[in-house]
């Protein structure tokens, strides 16, 4: 009998030691950071603020923990490399934060197509019937999406004079600056301009049957797309 107690009360311990503990998933804050407490390979000698700010990581996560208003709004943001200049680093960094919105919207229309299955068969990009629209993505669409990108604005602006140095890691000694923007843009004027560059795209293919799958597979780009940059997909 003592066996038997002995036995059940070691199956016991195996079983509760072999269940799984829940894991609590806490998303971590994007805090603003002191320039003191980074180690570089620079020293910052000026900036816009004695914080770096948290949308330059990651400007969803940043206005998401920041309670804006994301049905309305989404956020993007953009940090150059040093430049000579303050004017000339914050002026690429609005442009190519507009770049990176094209460049995110085009990304998401081929990974789509990649995805998408029809039936039985699947979008193959690879197709002779569609090798004029795989060029296309990859040469044109990008370039073209930043022409239809309108209603996009600089809310936010963050710049730092840095002094490299070879005694913390750089490859030489130099001066320079770096800025950094925070773009808003309106969901509505966004989901406009991703089914514009889903209507280029479908507009790229010359067999009818091809077209109109690409038709189907583009339908609701604009929706996955708003809801990609949410986490929800």
């Amino acid at each position: 009998m003592k066996k038997i107690l002995a036995s059940i009360f070691l199956l016991s311990l195996v079983a509760c030691s072999s269940t799984p503990k829940k894991v609590e998933v806490v998303e971590r804050p994007l805090e603003e950071v002191k320039h003191t407490d980074i180690k570089r390979e620079y020293e910052v000698r000026d900036a816009s603020s004695n914080f770096r700010p948290g949308w330059i990581e990651d400007a969803e996560v940043w206005a998401k923990q920041n309670e804006k208003d994301l049905d309305k709004n989404r956020f993007f943001s953009n940090e150059t490399e040093p430049k000579v200049t303050r004017s000339v680093a914050c002026d690429i960094a609005k442009a190519n934060a507009r770049v990176d919105i094209a460049s995110e919207i085009t990304t998401f229309i081929e990974k789509t197509l990649a995805t998408t299955q029809e039936g039985n068969a699947s979008i193959d990009l690879n197709s002779p019937k569609l090798s004029p629209l795989k060029e296309y993505m990859e040469n044109t669409l990008a370039e073209k999406v930043q022409s239809i990108i309108h209603g996009a604005s600089v809310v936010k602006t963050y710049w730092e004079q840095r002094e490299y140095k070879k005694s913390l890691g750089a490859k030489e000694d130099f001066k320079a600056f770096t800025c950094a923007v925070l773009i808003r843009m309106e969901a509505d004027r966004l989901r406009k301009s991703v089914d514009e560059a889903a209507s280029f795209v479908a507009k790229k293919v010359e067999d009818p049957e091809a077209k109109e799958t690409v038709k189907k597979a583009l339908q609701n780009v604009s929706d996955n797309f708003i809801k990609a940059r949410r986490g929800e997909l």
